[in-house]
């Protein structure tokens, strides 16, 4: 629905920018929704893009990542990493805490159960450690204090503009799609105080919001 919403603004292009949604939903979407409604148009999401950059350095073989319930117990990480690299070993960690904890701009109340959902994973002898999810590149200096320098996080807010970047000048039949006047619009189907105090922390002003339904 909310692809299909976007689609109807005239966007060209969607990143489903959620683990989650990327694992449980992605697929169909580009194998049955777009190809009946809407076949000119392209989807994206983070999983394969964050699985090739955590595959980029090959020595890290034994790779760690924290993520929502439902991402870990899809075990897109684990099966998506196999396909291209069938030696490197992915231990999973469901963080179910983190996600309300950020939404509510209570920050300062996330080392305890970082550690907490950390631990076994460092215990393991991780080399790398994918925050799979898109929330928690907020958390990245608490997470670094816990598991120390000798690990490489993956961040994907630090290489996923770049593939996108690299995406379209792949695919320019998409890249003449998009403006070039740039310009941000915040939609959102619910709407609170806190989600608002949140975004003022996250964006250092005051950010307006269009309470949309579809």
């Amino acid at each position: 629905d909310a692809v299909g919403f976007l689609f109807e603004q005239d966007c060209k292009l969607v990143i489903v920018a959620c683990n989650t949604s990327s694992a449980l939903a992605l697929r169909k979407i580009q194998r049955e929704f777009l190809p009946k409604f809407y076949p000119n148009r392209r989807v994206l999401g983070v999983i394969i893009p964050t699985v090739e950059e955590a595959d980029k350095h090959h020595r890290n073989k034994k790779i760690g990542v924290i993520a929502t319930s439902a991402t870990v117990k899809s075990h897109i990480y684990k099966k998506e990493l196999a396909k291209i690299d069938s030696q490197a070993l992915i231990i999973e960690q469901a963080a179910p805490k983190l996600v309300p904890l950020i939404e509510r701009d209570s920050l300062q109340k996330a080392e305890k159960p970082l550690k907490l959902y950390l631990k076994p994973l460092t215990e393991q002898g991780i080399e790398a450690l994918i925050l799979g999810c898109t929330h928690y590149p907020i958390l990245v200096r608490q997470i670094k204090k816990i598991i120390g320098p000798k690990v490489r996080i993956v961040s994907q807010t630090e290489f996923l503009p770049a593939k996108l970047k690299d995406y379209l000048r792949r695919h320019p039949e998409i890249g003449r799609l998009i403006g070039r006047h740039s310009g941000r619009q915040f939609l959102v189907t619910k709407l609170n105080k806190g989600f608002s105090d949140a975004a003022k922390h996250l964006f250092g002003k005051q950010v307006k919001f269009k309470l949309v339904k579809y």
